[in-house]
């Protein structure tokens, strides 16, 4: 008979088990930049939940308080999950991981949890489970982010956007990267970007965002952990083949 489990990764259990994504290639800075972003937000009560069936490791689920999540959303008093992925759908493993943070939720008397979804890329959760765990869906934003709550108190202002996603463009006309290492494939997109730019000599300037606040106020999107600008405009927030980077950068000069 097989046995689910849900294991929380902590300090020590991440040097053994390490983090989920980009699991393959532990030597990638990618990953190494994933599990030494982890061991410092331990500490703030970072949860990194990874959900074991026979011994396999088939999904997982980040979130924290929104304090200090790397989501652009204004939420005070709430947890605010980052990534929820499951190899295979169909098996709960997913209502499992949201579970365990509404669990937690309750426990630290939040006032509910939010989420971020985009139907148009897979580097945010999709919304159908959300909602299928009864999620609400709250806000909307540009480049088709969606915020989803679940509720925990009656509590009259709900979790929202910011509005300016147009006026932080317009601060950068080079081609400028924000980032941060939440997701183990920044590292990746980073340098499909680099090399791109090089291809058409274009010169690119790197923003290592340094903290919440930081994020808060120059992310151009919800995601907050990836964006690259180019001419006041929003070229990608998640990965792109060296291809496609020179074809857009190519539309843009």
């Amino acid at each position: 008979m097989c046995k689910i489990e849900l294991v929380e990764i902590n300090n020590e259990l991440l040097e053994g088990i390490g983090s989920y994504c980009l699991r393959s290639k532990k030597k990638s800075s990618g990953y190494l930049n994933k599990n030494k972003w982890l061991n410092n937000r331990f500490e703030e009560g970072m949860k990194y939940v990874q959900v074991i069936d026979n011994k396999k490791q088939v999904g997982f689920i980040e979130y924290t308080e929104a304090e200090y999540s790397s989501r652009v959303v204004h939420a005070d008093g709430y947890l605010v999950i980052h990534c929820l992925w499951v190899s295979e759908i169909g098996k709960g493993y997913g209502t499992r991981l949201i579970n365990k943070c509404l669990e937690d939720a309750k426990k630290l008397a939040k006032k509910g949890v939010v989420v971020i979804s985009n139907s148009k890329t897979s580097w945010a959760p999709s919304k159908e489970i959300f909602m299928n765990n009864d999620f609400q869906l709250i806000d909307t934003a540009l480049y088709d982010f969606e915020l989803l709550v679940y509720p925990l108190s009656n509590e009259s202002k709900q979790p929202y956007f910011p509005n300016d996603w147009e006026e932080r463009l317009k601060k950068f006309s080079n081609l400028t990267i924000l980032r941060s290492f939440q997701c183990p494939y920044v590292e990746i997109a980073t340098e499909n970007i680099i090399a791109g730019a090089n291809k058409l000599n274009i010169p690119v300037e790197l923003i290592d965002l340094k903290d919440r606040e930081e994020m808060m106020q120059l992310s151009p999107t919800p995601y907050g952990i990836f964006s690259v600008i180019y001419k006041g405009q929003l070229l990608t927030f998640h990965r792109l083949t060296v291809h496609s980077v020179i074809k857009k950068l190519r539309e843009l000069t």
